[in-house]
């Protein structure tokens, strides 16, 4: 036993080799050969990365291998990743937040005047990828403006321009090409919906910064997110009919204060250390009553503009259906958590879903049953 106990405390302070040629020195079957190949799986699970026999190269594949893909944009080349992340093209919701607005102008100019249906379909096609452009250059804008502020905010300190993954130099040299990419996009429109869209830049542009001088930043991205509600129409009809387009605006702006106000919840605790203000500060304990009478409002508006716009059933079952959206989102969410806040900002995209939906189905019913 003292030869057996010595022989296990040599080795365990041996190096692996040594190890290795002591048991197979050791006869099969023997008791010592037995504890050796036990002390020898533990030694193999406990040893520290310092003292393993893999060179250090070896272990930095073997961990970066292991490692479980986050998302898509991980299978793009290193290099270009970080401007993907930047532009935020993994989390398309940002994009169809944009989108929808666009969406709801365009089929209800179409429905207005009688337009066959190639019309909306070439003009969804220009919006939607000017939509996917656009919130990328505004999504590099926000964290050229925030980079400091994103590094002590628990959900943005990963961001690119945040962790370091590129400069300032090379997010603004990125920036330009989305500007350029959006401008071509706008070129395809007449020169009444290039001004119109132009002049929404400016929105665009101070939202970063109004997060730090009012408690409303929400309701400015509210301004510049539903812009499309007034530039679809003109785009499709050459001018834009306030009478309709101004409800459908605000209508839309109503909605962004509730989908953008559950998403603030995410962070409130992160902006009172760093002085970020939002609405959902704002709000507080209240914020469930509040955006209940913004949703309210918001329907309320979109509503009206279909009436205005001489809309039939479909399109009020359209709103009816965002309606149950909006009372199920606001229902379920915990501004507390951070996963339900973002469960809840997903499930209000929905709502704009349904809306746009309505207002097709109608517009589809109105082509079928027009004279050929």
């Amino acid at each position: 036993m003292a030869v057996r106990l010595l022989t296990h405390t040599r080795w365990l302070r041996a190096p692996v080799p040594f190890t290795l040629r002591s048991l197979c020195r050791t006869p099969l079957g023997s008791p010592l050969a037995l504890q050796s190949q036990l002390s020898l799986r533990l030694l193999s699970t406990e040893q520290s990365p310092k003292s393993s026999s893999l060179p250090p190269a070896e272990l930095l594949q073997t961990t970066t291998t292991t490692t479980p893909r986050q998302t898509w944009v991980d299978l793009l080349p290193q290099k270009a990743r970080p401007y993907m992340y930047l532009t935020r093209i993994d989390k398309p919701i940002g994009t169809l937040l944009l989108f929808y607005p666009c969406a709801w102008s365009i089929t209800m100019a179409s429905y207005a005047l009688q337009l066959p249906y190639t019309a909306p379909l070439m003009y969804i096609s220009i919006f939607g990828i000017g939509a996917l452009v656009m919130r990328g250059a505004g999504c590099t804008i926000n964290d050229m403006w925030d980079k400091n502020l994103d590094k002590s905010v628990a959900r943005t300190k990963e961001r690119p321009l945040a962790r370091g993954d590129i400069t300032h130099k090379q997010a603004l040299a990125f920036l330009a090409g989305q500007l350029t990419v959006g401008l071509g996009v706008l070129l395809q429109l007449n020169w009444y919906s290039i001004l119109l869209g132009a002049s929404s830049l400016s929105l665009v542009t101070i939202y970063p910064l109004m997060k730090r001088y009012t408690h409303w930043p929400q309701a400015v991205l509210g301004l510049a997110f539903n812009w499309g509600a007034l530039l679809g129409w003109s785009a499709v009809a050459g001018a834009v009919d306030w009478s309709v387009c101004l409800p459908l605006y605000a209508g839309g702006v109503c909605w962004t204060l509730v989908y953008d106000s559950i998403y603030a919840h995410q962070d409130k605790k992160d902006d009172v250390q760093v002085g970020i203000r939002s609405t959902a500060l704002l709000f507080g304990e209240k914020t469930r009553p509040i955006l209940t009478g913004l949703s309210a409002s918001s329907l309320s508006l979109i509503t009206y503009a279909g009436y205005l716009n001489a809309h039939g059933e479909p399109f009020y079952m359209g709103v009816g259906l965002a309606t149950l959206q909006l009372a199920r989102v606001l229902y379920r969410t915990d501004f507390d958590s951070r996963p339900s806040c973002w469960k809840g900002f997903v499930g209000c995209g929905w709502a704009g879903f349904w809306i746009w939906m309505g207002a097709l189905g109608d517009y589809a019913f109105l082509l079928s049953s027009s004279p050929a």
